[in-house]
């Protein structure tokens, strides 16, 4: 840093905080250490007695924090996303829109990875609300070499860091099946919950059958409501091991692609998804769904809503913090619960 006459300050950055007082009314930072030096400011800077002041010389190779935040901010801001301006090298994204925040995790660990530079954002892969914080950038020190940030846009690549994708997914065929069901023995209590979780995505149930158990008649509802201009089909009970259990075998025979049967997830170990040739997703779920409070469907359903088609290996990453601690007062999503 070096000292110089106030009047050749414009373009500099302050070293320091610089305080204003203004007896009786306030006293304060008038202005911050970072700031750039306007000719607005010289008067100001005058009549606090500021005949002259501490700057940073920026040297060519150097950034200030804010041209560095802008530059941070570029690798990740994508479409359906809203920015702050630039505050003490700080930027932060918020979400213009509902939908769910999707993290390139390698890529951004590689960013992180460099000295004197940060992205930090919400868990990839979850539901957003409108106005909600997806991320803020910021450089460590003041001033930082421009090499730094060349090097996290090559590390960054030529896409942004995050996507922010829409609902796409609208409408759900459900099959129930049971036989205790299918006869009036008891209430279907299943559907109810799986069309609340469905709604809070915008997704409606436009189809709706009751089955009895066994495989003939799973086959038949499935083959009927792929005929139908439905989004998703989903299969509630019938998930588990038992003989008569035939829900996993019908929906693999009725030409689904399987991607898992089985989750590192408590509650919901016995969740399936599949996939038929048209792209449409096929789901299996398990009794927990319609008790426990949240399960493997509240985890996925967000990222099948917005059409990411999932992979074993999305499950696979699940079993870490897949582990519903069963508060008595339950919290979710803000709780450890699938994070």
């Amino acid at each position: 840093m070096k000292k110089i006459p106030v009047e050749q300050a414009v373009g500099q950055v302050l070293c320091h905080d610089m305080t204003q007082i203004i007896p009786g009314v306030s006293k304060g930072p008038r202005f911050r250490k970072g700031h750039i030096v306007t000719p607005e400011d010289i008067p100001v800077l005058l009549s606090m007695g500021k005949e002259s002041i501490y700057v940073f010389e920026l040297a060519p190779g150097w950034l200030h924090e804010d041209e560095a935040a802008e530059r941070l901010c570029a690798l990740c801001i994508g479409e359906g996303m809203e920015r702050s301006g630039p505050k003490e090298g700080k930027i932060e994204l918020t979400a213009g829109r509902d939908g769910v925040l999707m993290v390139d995790t390698a890529r951004l660990n590689a960013v992180n990875a460099i000295e004197e530079l940060m992205i930090a954002t919400r868990k990839g892969g979850r539901p957003v609300r409108k106005g909600d914080k997806l991320c803020g950038t910021r450089v460590i020190p003041l001033v930082i070499e421009e090499e730094k940030l060349r090097a996290a846009e090559q590390a960054a690549g030529d896409k942004p860091l995050l996507q922010l994708l829409p609902y796409k997914l609208k409408t759900a065929a459900v099959i129930t099946t049971g036989s205790e069901v299918a006869k009036g023995r008891i209430t279907d209590r299943f559907t109810p919950v799986v069309e609340k979780k469905l709604s809070e995505f915008g997704i409606r149930m436009t189809e709706h059958r009751v089955v009895d158990d066994g495989m003939d008649n799973l086959l038949e509802a499935l083959a009927e409501m792929r005929k139908k201009p439905v989004d998703m089909i989903l299969c509630t009970g019938g998930m588990s091991v038992d003989p008569d259990d035939n829900t996993p075998g019908a929906i693999r025979r009725s030409g689904a692609r399987i991607v898992t049967y089985g989750a590192p997830v408590l509650p919901g170990a016995m969740f399936l998804l599949g996939y038929y040739e048209d792209g449409r997703p096929v789901m299996g779920l398990p009794g927990c769904v319609m008790y426990a409070k949240a399960t493997i469907f509240d985890l996925v359903l967000p990222r099948i809503a917005a059409g990411v088609e999932l992979t074993r290996q999305d499950f696979t990453t699940l079993g870490e913090g897949g582990l519903c601690l069963g508060c008595d007062v339950c919290t979710y999503p803000h709780c450890p619960f699938g994070r």
